[in-house]
């Protein structure tokens, strides 16, 4: 008997790739599966992928032509062997490949870089991010890549001005680029980047120890509009009067927690930018005066302000909030004299209000909370950390009219019960919920949300001691999307609860830390179920035994970070872990009673080819062999001793 023609052959190319395009990501995964068309689809429209396991990585270069973007952060084998052979293979094609995510990628060194960018001739951004052994070598290596627009170097330890030097020589066109906690760059190494990168928009030297004379060279940037500087400990407000007649193009910038900037810096930079939309000064100004409120009133189109930690008066906050009444963000955490005669003015004022921090504005009742809601309709983010005097009165005004909210922290908010999760349940679009330390809620609330909020993704529930297995229960029927749940301490939590996590099937992010009554049957259910987990911590789980963790050795092949520190964990158990655990790359190993130094040292070499990131007790630095501590080392695996 004849099968009859599937209908998609009848549809042209042109028609399957519309189709195609309309579906979301499970759905095309389905139709990839059933459907030799969409395969095929799939096959040349995709130009974005993210590699897993770095064996794959030519048939799916092979496979997918048409690539732009390379996603290799998660490789934990990736090294510069695996690149050289992927250069002597003809089948392979990266030409088109613009976007190379390399973030963490410890083993990839200077041969492997220089021959990545002669691979891949249309390079414009790349992203080495937290890549412990990139220094100088590296950075000159990756200078060959002359087309790069964009670069990410992010705690690139070992680079230094030399490294910068050799990058901006080579890549003089770069537009945008991060050096936050690259320690070694100095004032010598900005000054280059600005004399020969002219066309810098986007700029980032957080945490580095440069002085004003790299702000000086900053502002001779004319086309930069992003400038983030947090916690650069010698800059001053004599730094920042050099941009105020400076970057005539800025349009956002971030002073967090420079301490030696005062109002007067800021006033500077307000001055002499007058169309600034993004203004961050949190912990580093103490106080919003009326000098510097008299030149807010000329920034008509600011949209983002933080200044978290200042003192800031009611009065202060009325002028803000009527002069800018473009405001889409502000953070006032730590402002502790805002009351809700401030909040009232805000909430009048700025109707277009889309993310509030109020943290520890201890003073905020309410009637401020219920003033936000009905006023601000498109909030989307309110954070409410420690702000005692919030009840179910003002939770039922968020359930009432913050339809569009998709963040709300709550946490160690003592006057939050179930009642008030009740009426948050009514945010039916709610996405990422804290409620940590909430000491008044049970089983009873959490019910709530889990039947409600069926779009939770994030739900932090960090020591809530009145919540317990039934609640948890709730939580997994009714919350399926959930990828991060955070259940330490929550010391009622036993193995009959936790078993109800399997059916979590996206969750990517468990903390089960110093739950003592879950054995070894409750981690095995949740190894079973939750296939796609990334992230596990069941630290001080003391009463977990080894079919537990021989269970997550089985299943949890996606696990990349683990912390088993003070858990029952024993030789055998520990060695088969770290052996088929193939993806794995951050440990914590401290306290295990039961590991000998035998134990140790088989499960390191099991693994030391992906480590990227391991946590000791310091006495095992004279006891492992020197041999595998330096394999370590080579791979770019960064021991910290505890």
């Amino acid at each position: 008997m004849s099968t009859s023609p599937s209908i998609l052959s009848v549809l042209s190319e042109d028609l399957l790739v519309r189709v195609y395009e309309c579906l979301d990501q499970p759905c095309r995964k389905t139709w990839r599966l059933i459907s030799k068309d969409f395969l095929r689809v799939d096959s040349l429209t995709r130009t974005t992928i993210r590699i897993l396991r770095v064996e794959f990585l030519p048939t799916l270069l092979f496979k997918y032509p048409n690539l732009s973007s390379l996603d290799l952060s998660v490789c934990p084998k990736l090294d510069d062997d695996v690149v050289l052979r992927l250069a002597l293979d003809g089948t392979v094609s990266t030409l088109g490949i613009k976007s190379l995510n390399l973030s963490r990628s410890t083993a990839v060194r200077a041969r492997g870089l220089e021959t990545l960018a002669r691979m891949c001739h249309a390079l414009e951004r790349v992203d080495v991010s937290h890549c412990w052994g990139f220094g100088d070598r590296e950075a000159a290596a990756l200078s060959s890549a002359t087309g790069l627009r964009e670069l990410k170097m992010d705690k690139c330890l070992s680079l230094s001005d030399v490294g910068l030097a050799r990058i901006v020589v080579g890549c003089s066109n770069l537009n945008k680029i991060s050096l936050k906690w690259c320690m070694e760059i100095s004032d010598l190494g900005i000054d280059l980047l600005c004399k020969i990168c002219k066309g810098l928009k986007s700029l980032d030297v957080s945490y580095l120890k440069i002085t004003n004379d790299s702000i000086r060279s900053i502002a001779l940037l004319v086309k930069l509009e992003v400038l983030d500087m947090v916690s650069c400990p010698l800059i001053d407000d004599g730094g920042l009067q050099f941009l105020e007649n400076g970057s005539p193009s800025l349009q956002e910038v971030d002073v967090t927690r420079c301490d030696r900037v005062s109002l007067s810096g800021l006033i500077s930079i307000v001055r002499g930018h007058p169309d600034i939309q993004l203004l961050k000064a949190s912990h580093c100004v103490s106080e919003v005066s009326g000098s510097f409120l008299k030149y807010i009133k000329g920034l008509k189109h600011l949209k983002t302000i933080w200044i978290d930690g200042a003192h800031v008066s009611d009065s202060s906050l009325v002028s803000l909030s009527s002069s800018c009444r473009s405001l889409m963000e502000i953070g006032l955490s730590r402002c502790v004299d805002v009351t809700d005669i401030g909040m009232i003015s805000l909430a009048r004022n700025c109707l277009n209000l889309k993310t509030l921090n109020l943290a520890c504005c201890g003073f905020v009742t309410d009637v401020a909370i219920s003033a936000v809601a009905q006023s601000c309709r498109n909030l989307g983010t309110l954070k409410l950390e420690s702000c005692h005097l919030i009840t179910e009165k003002g939770l039922q005004s968020l359930g009432c009219y913050s339809k569009l909210v998709q963040e709300l922290d709550l946490t160690d908010c003592y006057g939050v019960n179930d009642r008030g999760l009740e009426y948050i349940s009514k945010c039916s679009n709610l996405q990422r919920l804290k409620l940590g330390l909430c000491t008044n809620i049970s089983d009873k609330g959490i019910f709530h949300i889990g039947s409600k909020c069926s779009k939770l993704l994030e739900l932090d529930l960090y020591r809530c001691a009145g919540f317990g297995d039934d609640g948890l229960a709730a939580l997994s029927r009714g919350c399926k999307s959930l990828n991060r749940l955070i259940l330490s301490y929550c010391c009622e939590l036993t193995d009959t609860g936790v078993e109800q996590i399997r059916q979590l099937e996206l969750l990517s992010h468990l903390e089960l830390r110093g739950l003592k009554n879950i054995t070894g049957v409750g981690l095995a259910a949740i190894a079973s179920g939750c296939k796609k987990l990334g992230y596990l911590d069941v630290k001080l789980c003391e009463n977990i035994d080894d079919s537990g963790f021989w269970a997550l050795a089985y299943f949890s092949k996606n696990l990349r970070q683990i912390n088993l520190c003070n858990c029952s964990v024993s030789d055998t158990a520990l060695c088969m872990l770290m052996s088929n655990l193939s993806r794995v790359q951050d440990v914590d190993l401290v306290h295990l009673s039961r590991v000998t130094v035998e134990g140790f040292e088989f499960a390191l070499r099991a693994c030391c080819n992906r480590l990227k990131k391991l946590k000791l007790l310091a006495p095992l630095r004279f006891l492992l062999s020197s041999e595998l501590l330096e394999t370590l080392h080579a791979r770019g695996c960064r021991i910290r001793w505890d």
